[in-house]
């Protein structure tokens, strides 16, 4: 882990959705160098499904050594972001460093996406990060060393990043765009600059969408807290950057990225947006020990030998579907393959004992999953995860995408039977 040096001693920081997850490591990692915390959330009373207040969140900074001022922020709104504001400069005299942290998401397609969607993402994500950065500049211009760092990825214009989720990235990249304009019109006054994960980051955001399982392909929040300490460390001529937390920390000497990882040794998941190339992001998690999940039929297994690898395929799905896996899943799956062996594919998880084939599903599919029967091989060989494949643009997912997260369970039952 990176040192505290001391150098935000008595800093105020005022950082938007800080009740939970990395806005909350940032503010933790500040007030071990007894810096003063806004945190400004809109959780003040305990959520059904998501960890902690910005109450519980003041008690966790006073008890790391800073001071805290918990504040109720809907970023959307002008004059709660305007009042906290104003309560932040009361309490502590000044604010000296910003962190737009706050961050909606929605990984949907143009025709899934309600518009309530498409508006709280860019009210959230683009208007709520200007405007909580235009009502704290005033203030961050009267500082010594003044900070604006917001949590969003490099202006990544590849269509890969877009084509699934084209609201999500309009918004997120809308934070960038405050940087890269920020940056410019303040140059030499205020250090603007983004920070964004190299992989992903364990939160509650994260294991709601990733469902069971995914914490282990991720790292902590502690990485994304490290990395932003190391730049708001900076002075403030450090400006205009799209920084990602693994390169600034080798920067700082860290060497072993082992100890921020949930599981170490387990193949991390690469974050969005960050092109080594996006189709190369599978190959690269075959390098870090991923390996197939079950192994072809046996001769013995009377496969069919005419029907191709597909056929292949869905010959040892049959093989260990049934009524429990049926009764935990609840749901008709369509594949529609292209390429050498392009068709479409039904899997049936929801009636009797299941079943799967060529053709349409006998009813309405819950979620259609398109793809190039080449990486469907892979998918079902273990080469290449559910959410690897849609992140990297390699499947497309219409209607219930918890579907696709369940389907992973049942590649791993095809994994212990050895097929």
């Amino acid at each position: 882990m990176l040192q505290n040096t001391g150098k935000l001693a008595g800093c105020t920081l005022f950082i938007t959705g800080a009740s939970r997850g990395i806005g909350k490591a940032i503010a933790l990692k500040a007030a071990r160098d007894g810096a003063n915390i806004v945190i400004a959330a809109k959780t003040a009373e305990p959520h059904p499904k998501l960890p902690g207040t910005i109450y519980t969140a003041a008690k966790e900074v006073e008890a790391a050594g800073g001071k805290a001022l918990a504040c109720v922020v809907d970023i959307r709104d002008e004059q709660q972001v305007g009042d906290a504001v104003q309560k932040a400069i009361d309490k502590f005299g000044g604010i000296d460093i910003l962190v737009n942290n706050a961050s909606a998401i929605s990984l949907t397609g143009t025709l899934e996406t309600p518009l309530k969607k498409v508006d709280l993402m860019l009210g959230v994500n683009l208007r709520g990060t200007y405007l909580t950065s235009k009502l704290v500049i005033p203030h961050l211009l009267k500082s010594r060393s003044p900070h604006i760092l917001n949590l969003s990825p490099p202006l990544n214009l590849n269509p890969v990043w877009f084509k699934n989720h084209t609201a999500y990235t309009m918004a997120k990249y809308g934070m960038s765009m405050c940087v890269l304009g920020m940056a410019e019109e303040f140059r030499g006054q205020i250090a603007v600059n983004a920070l964004w994960p190299k992989t992903a980051i364990q939160t509650a955001a994260m294991d709601m969408l990733g469902g069971e399982g995914i914490s282990k392909q991720c790292r902590t929040s502690d990485i994304m807290a490290d990395a932003a300490y190391a730049v708001l460390s900076r002075p403030k001529d450090f400006t205009g950057h799209f920084l990602v937390d693994e390169d600034i920390l080798k920067e700082q000497g860290i060497q072993d990225f082992e100890q921020y990882a949930v599981q170490p040794g387990h193949p991390l998941l690469p974050d969005f947006f960050l092109d080594e190339a996006p189709e190369n992001l599978v190959e690269q998690m075959e390098q870090h020990g991923a390996t197939p999940a079950f192994k072809p039929p046996s001769s013995s297994s009377a496969t069919p030998s005419s029907g191709g690898p597909v056929e292949g395929t869905f010959h040892a799905i049959r093989a260990v579907i049934n009524e429990d896996v049926v009764k935990s899943t609840q749901g008709i799956y369509e594949f529609d393959l292209s390429g050498e062996h392009g068709g479409v594919w039904f899997l049936d998880l929801k009636s009797g004992s299941g079943s799967a084939g060529q053709g349409q599903p006998p009813v309405k599919a819950d979620v259609v999953m398109t793809m190039d029967s080449g990486d469907f091989g892979k998918m079902f060989a273990g080469k290449l995860k559910p959410t690897l494949a849609f992140m990297t643009g390699k499947l497309r997912i219409k209607g219930d995408m918890t579907l696709a997260i369940k389907l992973e369970k049942l590649m791993g039952r095809m994994n212990k039977a050895k097929l």
